[in-house]
């Protein structure tokens, strides 16, 4: 039963950068949610199988505590219906820091979840292609993503993958594998810059930033072959995504000078003004909306805000504990997969600045990943750097690290 968990539990990874592409309807819902029900039906008889249940680490713990203080809006809240309604979702999102925990074992099951969090970035890039290619798109539009996706949100989780892919192509033994991260980094670039998210460009600056340093750890030379690409990878930029979409990046500095950010500041100073009226309780889970007195279609642009006004001082302090942790987590590791982690962490901290990403299983599968490398850099420092060295590991350690994949 532990092994049919493990693979659903890959498979989860694999599904949830492009999980709103492939809606199974009611009341299966999106294709994440379905394996992830799945997954749970199967996790738990395979842990009543085991008789035992790892002891939680702090991230566990907070995050039970971050849960269960939402729960506890259901007593104030001001639109109850909402609350309950997000509560669910909010379970389903946090279990994955517990799925993680428990089911991976070793380095090379983080390096297996590493290599399906890419594929599914992978996944998430060919699709946004695929809408750029329809001869419909090119016509009319200027921002495209992938079917079912907002176009923040796509590039937001692509940026995510391009720090794990370099780690990848770094520390994988084989040949498949390093393809599969070194096809990623060209591939997501185009699909950030065909989604015109002026936010999500700037985090891809701090990921593919934090990714080329992890492509010349300890291997000078890749400096020369990089300075030889980027003019062509330019020239095939240029040539391929549209002069619009250009045109829309370039209101960056605009947007920061003297723009509204594109009506967020209205968002955030009624934000700020719902969190003045409630600061230490809040106003219930998924209340921000109305809360704020904002439109239906409008998020808090902003998770700090969002988690203030909605679970008040508490549960800011709840979240912002859990980021610390994971902050400790990675100070644990050591090498390229530290340098890697971090750069996620900071690109998600960035894109956390203009998005409500709380609400995101890719959020809680980035938390669980980090919770899970700090755990096995204590208990197994050696096989965990065997699996991510500085340099391409041997084959003497393919069968050390190899996961079950």
């Amino acid at each position: 039963m532990r092994r049919i968990a493990w693979l659903l539990l890959l498979l989860f990874a694999f599904a949830i950068p492009w999980e709103y592409s492939l809606e199974l309807g009611a009341p299966l819902g999106n294709i994440a949610r379905f394996i992830g029900v799945l997954l749970l039906l199967v996790a738990i008889p395979a842990v009543l199988q085991a008789g035992r249940l790892r002891s939680p680490g702090p991230m566990q713990w907070l995050v039970m505590a971050f849960f269960l203080w939402y729960s506890c809006t259901c007593f104030w809240t001001i639109d109850p219906q909402v609350t309950v309604a997000k509560l669910r979702g909010y379970l389903q999102e946090l279990l994955i820091v517990w799925l993680v925990w428990e089911f991976a074992e070793s380095a090379g099951d983080l390096r297996a979840l590493l290599r399906a969090t890419v594929a599914g970035s992978w996944v998430l890039a060919l699709l946004t292609l695929a809408n750029f290619a329809t001869a419909e798109a090119m016509a009319n539009q200027i921002r495209f993503a992938a079917e079912g996706q907002d176009p923040n949100d796509v590039a937001r989780f692509l940026n995510l993958g391009f720090p794990l892919a370099a780690l990848l192509l770094n520390s994988e033994p084989r040949w498949p594998w390093r393809l599969l991260a070194a096809g990623y980094l060209p591939l997501g670039l185009v699909a950030v810059l065909l989604t015109a998210s002026r936010g999500g460009f700037l985090a891809a600056i701090v990921a593919l930033a934090g990714s080329g340093v992890l492509l010349v750890y300890g291997r000078p030379r890749r400096v020369l072959a990089g300075v030889l690409t980027l003019p062509l990878l330019a020239a095939g930029l240029w040539l391929t995504v549209p002069r619009g979409t250009y045109e829309r990046l370039a209101t960056i500095s605009e947007q920061l000078q003297g723009g509204d950010l594109n009506q967020r500041w209205n968002i955030w100073r009624a934000g700020w003004q719902a969190f003045a009226r409630a600061p230490f309780f809040g106003t219930g889970a998924g209340t921000f909306v109305s809360a704020a007195g904002v439109a239906p279609i409008d998020t808090a642009h902003n998770t700090a805000l969002a988690i203030a006004v909605t679970g008040g001082l508490c549960a800011l302090f709840l979240a912002s504990a859990i980021v610390a942790v994971a902050i400790w987590s990675i100070t644990q590791t050591r090498g390229p997969l530290k340098w890697a982690l971090a750069t996620t962490l900071a690109v998600w901290l960035v894109t956390s600045l203009v998005a409500t990403v709380e609400e995101s299983r890719t959020t809680w599968l980035l938390l669980a990943m980090i919770a899970l490398a700090g755990r096995l850099a204590v208990e197994e420092p050696e096989r965990l750097a065997a699996c991510f060295p500085a340099a391409v590991p041997g084959p003497e350690f393919q069968g050390a690290t190899e996961p079950i994949l």
